[in-house]
């Protein structure tokens, strides 16, 4: 028995290291789960600058995980608001284009499904108004669409144009799009900016709040103040480009792309359709008018309209109308209350537009905002000083020139 003692007590040994190896050697071949290889940043904005517009980046995660992880998301608690109809305000050609932008947009990327279509459009529109994206329905559709990747819709870098939706499937997309440019709100979605399938995870979601889901999407908004209404301020800036892309599909799209059609302001001024300010009675090239803030997108357009082909032109535009100029002279107040100006010159090569941009943030160029200061005029040298000194001046005033330092010469 003694020999034998040597020999199990190797065997318990070996049974022993066993029994701790093998959990070891289980956790080393057990697949990572999904939550552990998500990189997650929480990234707040503040409301003093923009948000990024990231790419579209996807997370390294099989389609299950990718569930798996979504799945693992909650939605965020709290309001949820819609967003605000829609008004189209360009003009015929204009409107073609966006018409066709949104509903590529809503088909290739919902396929033939109006609700999610619908839900997708309002994606856009949202997008339209957030000051984070371009400015026309196409050029939110088609940001980034000329890189291989980086675009904002897969669809418009991805070759999924190539598939030529049918007949039917295209004019219930334009359907879609047509009642979104006309006031349709598509509710569930909020003011979400972003989405993705439920089978991937792109890098940019873990740092927004979930606030839908819609058949296989989830829909997202920016955190903090980006995501809240007043954050949406932005509207139309017009000129819709000419999409190549979409030539096949679109007649709009196929007959600016074939005249090389510019999509500048100033084309886009010539199918503006909106208000435009009658010009002062003693200066028929000067217009002071008032307009809405949320119209400040197109205060270059309305601006350039205005003008039309004037060879020198100014137009002030205020929104609060208590506080804007009807005639000239302006006073300093009215100046200061002033929300946008274009001044063009052609015999002198200028064409210069201006914001104030401590009402309007992020936009440039700023008014230099300066004191305005009376023209000194010399008394006449018989003019006589009042008893009891000069009177008392109201309005504006020069400040005093301040007392002379002592001479650089008696400093050491």
């Amino acid at each position: 028995m003694a020999s034998r003692a040597p020999l199990l007590h190797a065997i318990l040994a070996l049974i022993a290291a066993g029994a701790l190896a093998l959990p070891l050697a289980v956790v080393r071949v057990a697949p990572t789960a999904p939550h552990a290889r998500v990189k997650a940043p929480r990234r707040i904005a503040a409301s003093t600058e923009l948000p990024p517009v990231e790419p579209v980046e996807l997370q390294d995660l099989s389609p299950d995980d990718a569930r798996a992880w979504n799945d693992s998301i909650p939605f965020v608690k709290g309001p949820k608001p819609a967003a605000r109809p829609f008004g189209f305000v360009g003009g015929a050609a204009d409107l073609a284009r966006a018409t066709d932008c949104l509903a590529a947009a809503g088909y290739y990327e919902a396929g033939d499904d109006s609700v999610g279509e619908r839900a997708v459009v309002q994606v856009v529109l949202n997008r339209l108004r957030h000051p984070a994206f371009p400015k026309t329905i196409c050029g939110v559709v088609f940001q980034g669409a000329e890189r291989a990747s980086g675009c904002q819709f897969t669809f418009t870098c991805d070759g999924a144009m190539a598939r030529t939706p049918s007949e039917a499937a295209w004019r219930r997309a334009r359907q879609v799009a047509t009642a979104a440019l006309h006031g349709a709100v598509y509710r569930p979605v909020g003011y979400a900016t972003h989405y993705h399938t439920d089978w991937v995870v792109p890098y940019w979601s873990a740092s927004l709040d979930k606030i839908a889901e819609v058949h296989t999407h989830l829909f997202f908004r920016w955190t903090g103040w980006w995501g809240t209404p007043p954050a949406f301020n932005r509207g139309w800036s017009g000129a819709e480009p000419a999409i190549a892309k979409l030539a096949a599909l679109s007649d709009a799209h196929r007959a600016g792309s074939a005249a090389g059609e510019d999509t500048t302001v100033e084309a886009g001024a010539a199918h503006y359709a909106g208000r435009i300010p009658p010009p002062l009675a003693d200066d028929p090239d000067t217009f002071l008018a008032r307009f809405a803030p949320e119209q400040a997108a197109q205060f270059p357009l309305i601006a350039h309209a205005t003008c039309g082909d004037r060879a020198k032109c100014r137009v002030m535009l205020w929104t609060d109308a208590a506080k804007m100029g009807y005639v000239l002279p302006l006073t300093p107040d009215e100046m200061g209350a002033m929300s946008f100006s274009y001044i063009r010159d052609k015999s002198a090569g200028l064409d210069r537009l201006l914001w104030n941009c401590d009402e309007f943030k992020g936009r440039a160029p700023c008014m230099k905002r300066q004191m305005l200061r009376l023209p000194v005029v010399a008394a006449p040298a018989e003019a006589a000083v009042p008893a009891g000194g000069p009177p008392e001046l109201s309005g504006v005033r020069r400040k005093p020139p301040a007392l002379d330092p002592a001479p650089l010469a008696n400093q050491n």
